[in-house]
């Protein structure tokens, strides 16, 4: 599914690299918060569903070959992660939902 109809169908907020979502084929999500759980257990292409709001996740996103990073609870992130996210070319998403709720929505999106 491509993310810009993910980032459509689940009304989330684009904070950077909206040029790309067209372009990226997701195969899933993944949540978590831990950076080492993230590093041994996500899978490219998958969107990280994180609170970190700090650009050590835009390190291990690149190192994984996310597809993008959801920011939950609302959580916006500073201009330095942004600007990050930018020289990655990962898309860096929000949504005031928690993880458990987006978590399901995206379940619902890919399995249902």
């Amino acid at each position: 599914m491509k993310l810009s109809e993910i980032v459509t169908q689940l009304n989330m907020q684009v904070f950077s690299n909206e040029h790309l979502l067209d372009d990226i084929e997701v195969v899933g999500a993944y949540t978590s918060d831990l950076l080492s759980d993230v590093m041994g257990n996500a899978h490219e292409m998958q969107i990280w569903i994180t609170l970190q709001n700090h650009k050590n996740v835009l390190a291990v996103a690149s190192l994984k070959d996310m597809a993008a990073i959801l920011l939950i609870n609302g959580i916006k992130p500073g201009d330095e992660l942004i600007e990050q996210s930018k020289k990655e070319e990962i898309p860096l998403l929000g949504t005031d939902e928690p993880a458990f709720i987006i978590s399901g929505k995206l379940y619902n999106l890919f399995y249902k």
